[in-house]
């Protein structure tokens, strides 16, 4: 694996775990050339997701396009990637026995998610997620959780 900092083609594994929940290991590296310690993820890959979109169009699954979503939501509050990972892993395993998947039940299950993990961050992905179109329907989906 080529190191992040200097770009050499050499590292070597200095530490390995399981993660939490047991669907990845995590890896700490270090560069043999400028001796600089990195972290990655191995994670087995699954059957390839497709994504039906609201528009008609089908798209693969892109899992960091979702996780930068979702911590957008979550910006400047207390939520921790870590849960927000794990959190989408769980959700993943459900959708892994489909091969393809609605963008709206990703949507739906996103919101449901950081409903349980922080009320600011399932507002502001709601109100996205679900285009309010005015401050009444705003209003209403924040009664729904008050």
């Amino acid at each position: 694996m080529k190191c992040s900092s200097c770009g050499f083609d050499n590292t070597k594994v200095v530490d390995s775990r399981v993660s939490e929940n047991g669907s990845s290991i995590r890896r700490r590296r270090e560069c043999e050339e400028c001796g600089f310690r990195f972290t990655t993820f191995e994670k087995s890959q699954t059957n390839s997701l497709m994504v039906h979109k609201k528009d008609g169009s089908t798209e693969a699954y892109d899992r960091e396009k979702l996780e930068r979503a979702i911590m957008i939501a979550c910006g400047k509050r207390r939520v921790s990637l870590v849960k927000v990972r794990e959190k989408l892993s769980d959700m993943e395993e459900r959708w892994s026995v489909k091969k393809d998947i609605k963008a709206a039940e990703i949507g739906e299950n996103v919101v449901e998610m950081l409903r349980g993990l922080d009320e600011i961050a399932f507002i502001r992905f709601a109100s996205v997620y679900k285009q309010f179109k005015d401050v009444e329907t705003f209003k209403k989906e924040l009664e729904k959780i008050l």
